[in-house]
């Protein structure tokens, strides 16, 4: 292969044979055993389903414009139809696998210098597990789709006439396999191909919350797939299990769901963590404050993440002592989440901080994860919880923790890595604008829900009464706003595939090894094994003008100069 000098140009014709070129064609693709396409593809499909999710959002807030019917033709039933199918395309198919399957596919190998993940055939094999399953929750549209909510909660799901309950559960079922498959693969990937010199306490952040994430998927996940087979045989053979009226407990079930959907909870918000982490310190240009503490608060939130689910069922009956201990654990989780935002902000301090769009994404997160978090608190107290349960409050801290800050950190990750993943910068007024309508958009229309909650608005309510009007019509302009940043979002990045600048190997000075191929990255990523040195120490990189991106200086150069690898560790 060619190797790359970084100090030289990357345009068309330097650049060396890359994933996008290596092979060419349909089959190429839909057969392929290389991560990086494997993620390419997770990623259009989550994509792709996400704006489906999105339609669905706009079609409830529309609708909740006014009291009564808002559209023309949705009813009750359809406007069940409509949250139900939001939920769970924006939770099964969206955040879940939108940082760990599709953005971790892609940078984990690279980020360890390895040529691929540990099991390659496994990996194209999830993908088309999740493609499947996607395929089955989708079609229950088509087969009178389902009006459960995304938690398909007992008895209503075995007594609903929808049609398109059983699709949705098998296609869930299956989904559930993907994860657990892709976890698995991770966590050997981890474990047996860091290069020499990559400790775990050399690793980046980002492979540690892909690790913790990892680790719930594949012990979580299984205990979904036991429920929803058990949901499908009740409701396919009538056999009580959580039907009371045939003999079965419906708290037992959402045991069972929450047991976990709260570790999924962190699924989704572990890896975003991972990708602020990285975002903060690169685009501060500053050795990433307690760097241990970060690292093992996520193994800890994997641990916490097990421990907590009954604080979703306050309300269910559950004895006194388990409500007391419950709300005791989910209090101190919020510890070793606090450990990274402090942290983080400790980065911040005195650093070079460039206001780009990744860096602008990482602040955001910054603003809604404090919020959620701090709202979680609410949720988390017994006296307040009873108000507040099964309300626009709980809609609200959801959004905050896992669309604020998740699918936030998702498009904070996808603009840093974009450039690697496509070989194109994008526009970055464009992006900044774009970032700044987003947040602007998701406050005004979230925001406004803590207080519909707090005075008593009932969640998944078709109707409500005249007095939330005004809220509803603020929080329903709100998420045209934030339709407005998105499609603006996809529009310079689109464009940015056919029209953007030729990006540099390192457009932003990051120190971890996706930054030493080139963009994009070769089909075996490195010609020669890449050398390990602190991922956070900035003091190497320089700007080239001639480059336009970043270099490495070898004289301060700790791979190069082995008594300067350990300078600036905390």
């Amino acid at each position: 292969m060619t190797t790359i000098n970084l100090s030289q140009p990357l345009d068309t014709a330097t650049r060396p044979d890359n994933y996008l070129t290596h092979t060419r064609g349909f089959m190429s693709w839909a057969f392929t055993l290389d991560h990086k396409r494997i993620g390419v593809m997770y990623m259009v499909s989550v994509l792709i389903s996400f704006f489906v999710g999105g339609v669905f959002a706009l079609l409830v807030r529309t609708e909740l414009l006014t009291p009564g019917q808002t559209i023309p033709g949705v009813t009750a039933d359809v406007y069940n139809h409509f949250f139900t199918l939001h939920g769970a395309i924006m939770v099964f198919l969206v955040i879940i696998p939108s940082i760990p399957a599709a953005l971790g596919n892609f940078i984990m190998p690279i980020m360890l210098g390895a040529k691929d993940v540990a099991f390659p055939r496994l990996n194209l094999f999830s993908y088309y597990l999740w493609l499947f399953g996607a395929l089955f929750t989708v079609s229950s549209l088509l087969l009178g789709g389902f009006d459960t909510g995304w938690t398909f909660y007992t008895p209503y799901s075995t007594t609903t006439p929808a049609g398109g309950v059983i699709p949705a559960l098998t296609g869930v079922f299956i989904l559930g396999f993907s994860s657990i498959f892709t976890g698995l693969n991770f966590i050997v990937t981890v474990h047996k191909l860091r290069p020499p010199g990559m400790t775990w306490f050399r690793m980046p952040l980002f492979l540690w919350a892909i690790y913790a994430t990892a680790i719930i998927q594949v012990l979580a996940t299984p205990v979904l797939g036991i429920t929803l087979l058990l949901l499908i045989v009740e409701r396919a053979f009538n056999i009580g299990i959580f039907d009371p009226s045939m003999g079965g407990d419906p708290v037992l079930y959402q045991h069972f769901f929450w047991f976990y959907s709260h570790p999924a909870v962190y699924i989704m918000i572990l890896p975003a963590m991972g990708i602020i982490s990285e975002l903060i310190t690169v685009h501060a240009h500053r050795h990433i404050f307690g760097y241990k503490f970060i690292a093992l608060s996520s193994i800890a939130i994997a641990i916490f993440s097990f421990l907590v689910w009954g604080h979703h069922m306050f309300t269910s009956g559950q004895s006194p002592l388990l409500n007391t201990l419950f709300s005791l654990i989910s209090f101190s989780v919020a510890i070793p989440s606090a450990v990274k935002v402090f942290n983080w902000m400790s980065t911040l301090y005195k650093g070079n901080i460039v206001l780009n769009t990744p860096m602008l994404y990482a602040l955001s997160f910054l603003v809604l994860f404090t919020i959620g978090g701090l709202t979680g608190i609410h949720l988390a107290t017994l006296n307040t919880d009873v108000h507040l349960h099964d309300t626009y409050f709980v809609v609200a801290h959801f959004h905050y923790v896992m669309m604020g800050s998740a699918l936030i950190g998702m498009i904070g990750g996808l603009h840093h890595w974009w450039p690697k993943m496509t070989g194109r910068m994008y526009n970055e007024n464009l992006g900044r604008i774009a970032c700044i309508t987003v947040f602007i958009g998701f406050n005004v229309t979230f925001f406004t829900q803590f207080f519909l909650g707090s005075q008593g608005m009932p969640r998944r309510y078709y109707d409500y009464l005249p007095e939330y009007q005004i809220y509803h019509v603020i929080s329903t302009i709100g998420s045209y706003i934030m339709a407005c940043g998105f499609l603006l979002t996809a529009y310079y990045l689109l464009a940015s595939l056919f029209g953007g600048r030729i990006a540099p190997a390192n457009p932003w000075g990051g120190r971890s090894l996706e930054w030493q191929c080139a963009s994009p990255p070769p089909f075996d990523n490195f010609a020669t094994q890449p050398r390990v040195g602190d991922c956070y120490d900035f003091t190497a990189i320089r700007w080239d003008e001639k480059e336009q991106g970043y270099v490495t200086d070898p004289a301060l150069d700790s791979t190069k100069n082995p008594q300067l690898a350990t300078k600036n560790l905390h």
